[in-house]
């Protein structure tokens, strides 16, 4: 089965897309299929990482015009047979460019969490948890169509579902902190959070903070880490199954990291970086699972202070709010998964 990914990765859109493609991408080239992807030209340290796994064919820089871009992913892609699937992630696809790829591939599935354009599709995934989550796409893609909706269908890596399974119970007092917004983070929340603890005076707590591949301030980042003896810098971090499962807490922005916090019930202080994550955050914070502070440029590193101090004075909450992530995303297994994958293989 031949599947190719169309899929865009950079400081302004985030890594997130490319990361969630990465997941499922191991998923089917385990199961046999090749797998290949189409993406814009990406930065350098993102680009490695879809190169040194997967055949790479690159559309030229610029800006995202649908017309122009349809026009060059159908010229990279029409050089073969007509693949089984093409997987489409990106918030700037959407009924036009998909239709007018349509006649070159045999079906197509599009992975979104915006639910605010239609789609030509024969799968749609969202994996995001919403009030109206079951019920919002139904105008806005074909009747055929199959809708894979909610957290059990989330694109985690194994690692994360292995790191469930001998997850130690957490007794809410908070020693280690995880800090991290995710592949890129444009805006430098992290900078924030690590103000943040410089304003604690915690050097008791250790703090794991991240730094994605496309992260444009990570040299400073790896110096104010400096200023903290109890902070340990990782870039491009392998092991952030681990690194989940060794905290107490994290700070941190939406998308995917949510639902893997969730699986390893991680409590969180969230700050809300894209518009698509509101819902999610807010979503997450009425289900106790997290303390969400708001939209990043109202939310100060006082802010970020204040909220962790009132956690280390409330192991009780701060266990509750670790069992309520649980029960948000725990609950699944591996049969999301496996009914995407059955979907995709047999179809």
């Amino acid at each position: 089965m031949d599947i190719v990914f169309r899929v865009d990765a950079s400081t302004q859109v985030g890594t997130g897309h490319l990361m969630r493609c990465l997941t499922l991408a191991a998923l089917l080239r385990n199961s046999q299929a090749a797998v290949s992807f189409l993406c814009r030209e990406l930065p350098a340290n993102v680009k490695a990482l879809v190169s040194h796994q997967y055949p790479l064919r690159s559309l030229p820089a610029g800006p995202f015009l649908a017309e122009e871009d349809a026009a060059q992913s159908i010229s990279l892609i029409s050089g073969s047979h007509h693949p089984d699937w093409l997987v489409i992630d990106g918030y700037d696809f959407g009924l036009d460019w998909e239709s007018a790829i349509r006649t070159h591939v045999k079906r197509i599935f599009v992975i979104d969490d915006l639910a605010n354009r239609s789609h030509d599709c024969d799968v749609l995934l969202d994996q995001n948890l919403c009030s109206n989550y079951l019920t919002r796409y139904d105008h806005l893609v074909p009747s055929h169509a199959r809708k894979l909706l909610g957290p059990q269908y989330a694109l985690l890596r194994p690692e994360f579902y292995e790191e469930r399974r001998r997850l130690r119970t957490r007794d809410g007092e908070i020693r280690r902190i995880l800090i991290g917004f995710g592949g890129g983070d444009a805006t430098d929340e992290t900078t924030k959070a690590l103000d943040a603890m410089l304003l604690l005076d915690r050097p008791d707590i250790q703090l794991d903070v991240i730094c994605g591949p496309a992260n444009p301030h990570a040299e400073a980042v790896r110096n104010r880490c400096a200023l903290l003896p109890n902070a340990r810098f990782h870039q491009n971090a392998a092991n952030m199954a681990e690194l989940m499962a060794a905290a107490d807490l994290a700070i941190g922005a939406g998308g995917t990291s949510t639902w893997e916090r969730c699986l390893l019930g991680l409590p969180a202080i969230t700050l809300v970086v894209a518009e698509n994550q509101r819902p999610v955050c807010e979503a997450m914070d009425s289900a106790g699972a997290v303390i969400n502070l708001g939209w990043h440029t109202a939310v100060t590193a006082q802010d970020i202070a204040r909220a962790v101090k009132r956690l280390l004075n409330s192991p009780e909450r701060v266990r509750r709010m670790g069992d309520a992530a649980s029960g948000i995303m725990g609950q699944y297994g591996t049969e999301g998964r496996d009914e995407l994958l059955q979907t995709m293989l047999h179809a």
